[in-house]
């Protein structure tokens, strides 16, 4: 079977897995939070932290219980760290400094899981089970929970009230992602994944030295790191390791656990705003975009200029043998486009091209279909800002789900999509303008200036996969890139849930002759070039500068 092959098959096998369980975990999912039942250990929980459930919250609420959960897991990480050396379980490893320290608890609180460390080399086993891999689903029910409140805020009407925040939590973590997680583990458990809590054996003699591996509970945390697209490994390799991503099938899997929830989520949106329609709209523009990036990223890889990679069937430099080049662009293109941040394969060694294409998906705002959550009030968002893109052409007020789109909705919108690409344009440019910073670049040139970019577009986008090449475990770029991580993260959570709240608060508008069909495939090819303009083109200078020199150098 030839290579190309290989790959289509992969995708269309990715494609009709995806379909078969977009309506039931969909329908599951809006259950879930539609349900008005506690389960006893979440009434537990509830009690332990003294929150009432059933009291319903308006948008400051709810960002308040966002913020100050967040806050508290980021100085929990934080102090877990630091203390790693005096804790049990630790493999002998010392505690983590404080730059460090604090950029890898901003990193797995706001889902994004960027590594500036080796993992096998840094953390013991309390570390990354009772903190990195507790931080993994927590963090992605907190995204749900966001994507769950902007939902309701189109559904609800003169009230304000977008639900309670740690029901959602909580309802979140138990009842969708554990027992997915679970379930996911046994399946990469049944392929080769590891799963204890081994300490540090040597496996042979080099000539470098000894070859030294360490255990751990890798498959119940690669579960949830894909599931949650959340992306930190247990090993500096990630997935491109045969402990936590052994073979192909299990290399299929993983990727189908990144984008499962992020689809299904759509399924979801239309149930809770009682129609169906509207979530197969956001559904098709997720996926055609996921789909031309996937076409895109493979041929780029597939592209056979020179010997070398004719021989080679492609561009093998960093790939992995049992994957391909099929496999690897597939997981390049599901990490790229959510904020899961696992790698395969090493982006650095992509084409100029491809590497551009990994860095346009994060850029976009990874929304097709995006982070657990976040890609969903993402594309919301988006959605919001096609509906006035339209309103403009036909010169009516935009409506959507009868909801009118005025001038406070805009500027929310506004300033969420305007947030992010402030953060990556700015560090980047002070990274490369101060003296210090670029001496971490491995690279010169267009390929040097794209290590600093991606960096800061998948901290900011809380992505966390790496272009390689950059020695980000530096103070300059643990602390840089853990404020954009952090700035990324809440900042437009804080503008979601304001929309939330304002559109919660309006009476339905009827519709007329004149409203919008939002359900239709025209709205949803206007969503698909509103994302790509108007998201897509802030970044095409930087892009010039970095990956489009060098692909058509």
């Amino acid at each position: 079977m030839g290579s190309v092959l290989a790959g289509v098959l992969q995708l269309l096998a990715l494609i009709g897995a995806l379909a078969l369980v977009h309506a039931p975990a969909g329908g599951y999912m809006a259950k879930v939070y539609s349900s008005r039942r506690h389960l006893r250990v979440e009434r537990w929980i509830y009690r332990a932290v003294g929150a009432d459930p059933d009291t319903e919250m308006r948008w400051p609420a709810y960002l308040r219980g966002v913020l100050a959960f967040s806050v508290a897991g980021v100085l929990f990480l934080y102090l877990l760290q630091r203390l790693q050396g005096v804790l049990p379980g630790s493999l002998g490893f010392s505690s983590v400094n404080p730059a460090q320290s604090f950029n890898t608890a901003v990193s797995f609180v706001t889902n994004t899981n960027w590594q500036s460390y080796y993992g096998e080399q840094t953390m013991g086993h309390v570390v990354q089970t009772a903190g990195l891999a507790v931080q993994n689903f927590v963090s992605a029910a907190v995204g749900m929970a966001v994507a769950v409140a902007l939902v309701r805020g189109f559904a609800r009407s003169r009230s304000g009230e977008l639900g309670n925040f740690w029901a959602d939590l909580v309802r979140g973590t138990l009842r969708v992602l554990l027992p997915a997680a679970v379930l996911g583990a046994l399946v990469l458990v049944a392929c080769g994944a590891i799963q204890n809590f081994s300490g540090i054996h040597e496996v042979g003699q080099f000539a470098g030295g000894a070859q030294q591996w360490n255990g751990g509970a890798v498959a119940s945390q690669e579960a949830i790191k894909e599931l949650g697209t959340n992306g930190g490994g247990y090993f500096n390799a990630n997935s491109a390791h045969p402990f936590e991503n052994p073979t192909p099938f299990s290399n299929l899997f993983e990727i189908f656990l990144i984008l499962v929830i992020p689809f299904s989520l759509t399924r979801t949106f239309g149930l809770m705003v009682g129609s169906v329609r509207q979530g197969y709209a956001i559904l098709a523009a997720m996926a055609a975009i996921w789909l031309g990036f996937t076409a895109l990223m493979t041929a780029a890889e597939f592209s056979h200029h020179g010997p070398a990679l004719q021989a080679a069937g492609g561009a093998m430099e960093g790939k992995e043998v049992r994957f391909g080049v099929g496999g690897s662009a597939l997981f390049a293109v599901a990490t790229t486009l959510t904020s899961t941040g696992a790698v395969n394969s090493f982006h650095s060694s992509y084409t100029g091209l491809g590497g551009g294409v990994a860095m346009l998906g994060m850029m976009l705002g990874e929304i097709a279909p995006g982070g657990t959550g976040s890609g969903l009030y993402g594309m919301l968002i988006m959605a919001v800002i096609a509906v006035f893109l339209a309103g403009l052409m036909v010169g009516r007020t935009p409506e959507y789900l009868g909801k009118k789109i005025g001038a406070r909705e805009m500027k929310l919108a506004a300033c969420y999509i305007l947030v992010t690409p402030a953060l990556v344009l700015v560090l980047t440019a002070a990274s490369l303008a101060l003296p210090t910073p670029p001496h971490s670049m491995l690279n010169p040139g267009a390929h040097g200036f794209s290590e600093v970019l991606y960096a800061f577009t998948s901290a900011a986008n809380n992505n966390g996969s790496a272009f390689a090449g950059l020695n980000a475990n530096t103070d300059w770029f643990n602390t840089t890139t853990g404020l954009a991580m952090l700035l990324g993260r809440l900042l437009p959570m804080v503008f979601v849930l304001a929309l939330a709240g304002s559109l919660a608060a309006q009476r339905p508008v009827p519709e007329s002759a004149g409203t919008l069909r939002t359900g239709k495939p025209l709205f949803a090819g206007l969503l698909v070039g509103a994302t790509l303009i108007v998201t897509g083109l802030t970044y095409f200078p930087a892009l010039a500068l970095g990956p489009l020199a060098e692909g058509l150098s």
